[in-house]
């Protein structure tokens, strides 16, 4: 994990009370505290991106609403990278306020700086969830936030809401990065499950892994709604860049380009050996990088080296791209490339068909909920493993698949085109954050509802 200076916080219960913004729909007020890990400018996947959309679209459609974000790597003050309004805390302690804080930043208090990840991220958990009186509900993301929304709905007798980006039982491998730790992830992220008001899938394929890895969650109590993308924010902007220049990237060689994360669940190993049978004039650009182990890292650095020594042609970036470094990559591109074995809904897909790319992706989660098959990409189908790591049953076939697919999307890059236009048609109509911002509102009406209903 990547933690900054340690600071010394204190509870905000008692300014809280001073700073109420709350929202009016049909006489309830509503005040939001959004926890997660992520928050810019640290943000490394769709997690992330998705909490940064959903608190700003929040912020519009409840005019007179505070949403409050609580995050971890420490401040997000302007001189560290910030460029939201922030509360942070000085060093005697005392909590330092700018105009209408509204994102407040926690880090690992030293004694926990070198304990196994998950006891760190339980730290901060315990910092984040005793300032969150004076809340009227709790929004948690990820099993690194949802230990916090828990203990904050136990503390302070308001619901706790979650969003599935994706779930600890599908993702053993974890184990490689937390080691005993995992078995502490899935713990607080089982009783978070099992105790919430009320779940947010953000896909059909996602609720339906939810009601598998806990059977003792009410189907009820499970919402799908689907990941968002700003269309807005993923255009060509007047900002200069050499990004292309930087890295050798052709701008008239057909491109295909990977984006994500370097972890066992994106697949890349296998579009690795994918590649080797692609036609040596398709440009290959990976956009791969926050790795999750040393150990998948130098397996994939080496399968990389290996392509660009008896291949070439293949482009690795390591750095995480600025978004219009990204967008200028992006689109330069002609394929995107998703190869994920496990993918709640793949929100890098969205942001390919934000630039009218068409998506080769594998079949898999909440993808065929995205892009849809002869229309707006092609779907690799993939036979998987039942016991959450998502391993293809016949790896080879899935790679000569993959790469099958790739190829037959440069045959005809006019075709290509067409799938663009139309992914960006349907990025359109189904994936507004302002219908998303909508649905959330009403779910976070609904459970404060039936929460006081039960008090009664």
């Amino acid at each position: 994990m990547q933690f900054l200076k340690v600071l010394h916080f204190r509870s905000e219960s008692s300014k809280k009370q001073n700073v109420i913004g709350m929202w009016y729909n049909g006489g309830m007020s509503v005040k939001v505290d959004i926890l997660t890990r992520e928050f810019p400018p640290f943000v490394y996947g769709g997690a992330g991106v998705h909490v940064e959309e959903l608190s700003k679209v929040l912020q519009k459609i409840l005019s007179k609403a505070e949403v409050t974000v609580r995050c971890f790597d420490g401040s997000r003050a302007p001189e560290l990278g910030g460029t939201y309004a922030v509360g942070s805390a000085g060093e005697d302690g005392q909590l330092g306020t700018r105009d209408d804080p509204w994102v407040f930043g926690y880090d690992v208090p030293r004694q926990f700086q070198h304990a196994n990840p998950a006891l760190a991220t339980f730290s901060v958990d315990l910092q984040v969830s005793n300032d969150c009186a004076g809340a009227d509900i709790v929004h948690s993301h990820t099993w690194y936030a949802n230990l916090a929304g828990f203990l904050a709905s136990k503390l302070y007798d308001i619901p706790h809401v979650i969003t599935a980006h994706s779930l600890e039982p599908l993702r053993p491998w974890k184990a490689e990065q937390l080691g005993g730790g995992y078995a502490l992830s899935s713990w607080a992220e089982e009783t978070a499950y099992k105790n919430a008001a009320g779940i947010i899938a953000v896909s059909e394929g996602m609720k339906k892994d939810i009601l598998k890895c806990y059977p003792e969650v009410d189907p009820a109590k499970v919402f799908v709604v689907h990941n968002g993308i700003d269309l807005n924010s993923f255009k060509l902007t007047d900002e200069t860049t050499d990004v292309l220049e930087r890295y050798n990237i052709s701008t008239s060689a057909p491109t295909a380009v990977f984006v994500g994360r370097i972890t066992r669940q994106k697949g890349l190993p296998y579009l690795l050996k994918a590649i080797e049978k692609l036609p040596k004039d398709i440009q290959v650009v990976l956009c791969a990088g926050a790795p999750d182990t040393k150990e998948i890292a130098n397996e994939v650095e080496k399968a990389v080296q290996k392509l660009q020594k008896e291949r070439g042609n293949v482009i690795e970036i390591s750095q995480m791209l600025p978004k219009h470094e990204l967008t200028t990559v992006l689109n330069a591109s002609d394929v995107f490339l998703c190869p994920s074995i496990y993918e709640p809904l793949g929100i890098v897909n969205l942001e390919a068909m934000a630039l009218k790319l068409p998506v080769v992706a594998t079949a898999t989660g909440g993808i065929p909920e995205v892009v849809v098959d002869g229309v707006t990409g092609k779907l690799v189908k993939i036979e998987q493993l039942d016991d959450g790591t998502g391993t293809p049953l016949k790896p080879d076939v899935f790679i000569e698949d993959l790469a099958n697919a790739i190829s037959w999307m440069f045959e005809d890059l006019e075709r290509a085109k067409r799938f663009g236009e139309e992914g960006y048609k349907r990025a359109k109509e189904h994936f507004s954050w302002k219908k998303i911002g909508g649905k959330t509102v009403q779910i976070y009406k609904d459970l404060i509802k039936e929460h006081k209903k039960r008090k009664k």
